[in-house]
């Protein structure tokens, strides 16, 4: 898989997707801290997704955006959806992806929809199976994000154009 250059990219503001407080037990009492799993795009077809660890929360989520800002792939976006439907899993939780029609909007949980809405897709159908963990099912997503092929590679491939694949 390649990365893409932050730089190069004119990134939106950062989505934060979860905040959650740890705690660890030392002699002198409890100490706590924060992570926080944030979201970076363009909407025009690039996203990444990175996780930070602080004490504090400002921190945390500096500490994800950059580390998102280094994951940052490219997602192949075909009038405002996917180009087919995909269902991918990592550890206990799948997810599903479904291409949609125009106008239906995305019709996505909170953490999914802040990855699709940072990829820059408007319409789309999905459903997250299984666990409910943040981790996981952010990472499903990128997982079938990343598997995604490319429309115009399959096309030539097959030594095609795209009107006929997609028929219009």
């Amino acid at each position: 898989m390649k990365y893409i250059d932050p730089t190069q990219l004119d990134l939106l503001d950062e989505k934060v997707v979860k905040i959650n407080r740890v705690s660890q037990v030392v002699k002198g009492g409890r100490t706590f801290g924060f992570n926080a799993v944030v979201v970076v795009g363009d909407g025009k077809g690039h996203v990444g997704v990175g996780l930070g660890k602080a004490s504090q929360v400002i921190n945390a989520i500096a500490k994800g955006k950059e580390n998102a800002k280094k994951n940052i792939v490219r997602i192949p976006v075909i009038n405002g959806t996917i180009p087919h439907k995909i269902i991918s899993k990592y550890d206990g939780a799948e997810v599903m992806l479904k291409p949609a029609a125009p106008g239906t909007g995305v019709i996505a949980g909170s953490t999914i929809r802040a990855i699709l809405d940072e990829v820059g897709i408007k319409d789309i159908l999905t459903k997250s199976i299984g666990s409910n963990n943040v981790h996981n099912v952010v990472k499903a997503t990128m997982i079938a994000l990343k598997s995604l092929r490319d429309p115009f590679s399959i096309a030539r491939k097959r030594g095609k154009t795209l009107q006929e694949i997609f028929g219009s």
